[in-house]
C-alpha cells in the first residue's frame, strides 16, 4: 500500500507538470472553429501548422527570439562570471564579516522587482550614450539605454546576482583545499586558480546557475514590457500579449507562441539534465 501511494503520488505531480503542457501544445494544432465548438474536442480533429506561420506572419517573432537570446545569454554569461569571483571571495578565502555578506546577499535577493521598477527607469533615462548623441543630434531624439539590450541585461544580472553567488558559494566550499595550495605553489594566481581548478571541478554548479540566471532572464516580463517598448526591441513574453485584441483572443496562436518560446528551455533542461540534478543536490551538502 505504501508503494501503491508512492506512485499515485508521483502519477499526480507528473499529471499536473505536464498536462498544462499537452494542453498548450494540442490547442496549438486546433483551427479557432474548433476551439469554439461544443462539446471540447481534447485531441485535434484536423491538425493544422498554419497558427506556427501566424506566429511569424503577424509579428516579428523571429526577432522577439534574437532579443531574448541575446539578452539572456549575455546576461547569463556576466551573471555567473560576477557570481564566481565573489563566490570564490566567499568560499575560499578567509573574509571578516563572512556570515554579514551572506545575509545581505540572501536579503537582497528577497526584493521584488516592482520595487527597483521606477529607480531603473529613472536611471536608465538619465543615461546618456554619447556616440549616439552625436549621431542623433536632435532635442526631440534623446538617446538613453531605454530600448536597448543594455536596459535589461543591467537589472536580470543585478537581480540574479544574489542567488548565483550563493549556489557557487556552496559548491566552492566543497572543493579541498589542497587541490588549490598545489596549483598557487606551481606559480598559479588566486585568479588563474580559479578558472584552471576551482571552476571546472566544480562544473554542476556553474551549470546550475547558469541555467537558472538564463531561465528567470527568458521569462521575465515586467522589466522588459517597461524599458523596451519598441516592436523591434520585444522579447518573447512581451510579444506574446501582441497577438491578442481589442475584442479577440486568438488561444490557438498564442497557444503556438508559448509553445515557440518554451522550446528552447525545454531543450535545455533536456541536455543540462544531469548536471542540473547533480549540481542540486551537490551543492545542498554545504552552505
Amino acid at each position: 500500500m505504501n508503494r501503491l501511494f508512492r506512485y499515485a503520488a508521483l502519477l499526480l505531480v507528473v499529471v499536473n507538470g505536464l498536462f498544462p503542457a499537452v494542453w498548450l501544445l494540442l490547442t496549438s494544432f486546433k483551427t479557432s472553429g474548433e476551439l469554439r465548438q461544443l462539446p471540447i474536442t481534447y485531441w485535434p480533429e484536423n491538425f493544422t501548422f498554419g497558427n506556427y506561420v501566424s506566429v511569424f506572419t503577424e509579428n516579428p517573432f523571429g526577432r522577439f527570439l534574437l532579443n531574448s537570446a541575446v539578452v539572456s545569454v549575455v546576461a547569463t554569461l556576466l551573471c555567473v562570471l560576477f557570481a564566481a569571483f565573489a563566490g570564490y571571495a566567499l568560499g575560499r578565502l578567509n573574509l571578516p564579516g563572512r556570515r554579514v555578506i551572506l545575509t545581505l546577499i540572501v536579503t537582497t535577493s528577497m526584493f521584488p522587482a516592482l520595487v527597483l521598477l521606477v529607480p531603473l527607469y529613472r536611471l536608465f533615462v538619465g543615461v546618456e550614450i554619447p556616440w549616439l548623441s552625436e549621431v542623433f543630434n536632435s532635442p526631440i531624439f534623446t538617446p538613453n539605454l531605454l530600448n536597448t539590450y543594455w536596459a535589461l541585461i543591467i537589472p536580470y544580472v543585478a537581480l540574479s546576482l544574489p542567488i548565483a553567488t550563493l549556489i557557487l558559494t556552496s559548491f566552492f566550499q566543497l572543493i579541498p583545499q589542497d587541490l588549490e595550495s598545489a596549483a598557487l605553489v606551481d606559480g598559479c594566481t588566486r585568479v588563474s586558480a580559479l578558472f584552471r581548478i576551482v571552476a571546472p571541478v566544480s562544473a554542476p554548479g556553474i551549470v546550475t546557475a547558469a541555467i537558472i540566471v538564463f531561465v528567470n532572464s527568458w521569462n521575465e516580463f515586467l522589466l522588459a514590457l517597461t524599458f523596451n517598448t519598441t516592436l523591434q526591441m520585444r522579447t518573447v513574453p512581451v510579444g506574446i500579449t501582441l497577438y491578442q485584441g481589442e475584442y479577440a483572443f486568438p488561444w490557438a496562436i498564442i497557444s503556438s507562441a508559448i509553445m515557440l518560446g518554451v522550446l528552447p528551455l525545454v531543450v535545455l533542461i533536456i541536455f543540462f539534465q544531469r548536471r542540473i540534478i547533480s549540481g542540486l543536490t551537490a551543492g545542498g551538502v554545504k552552505g
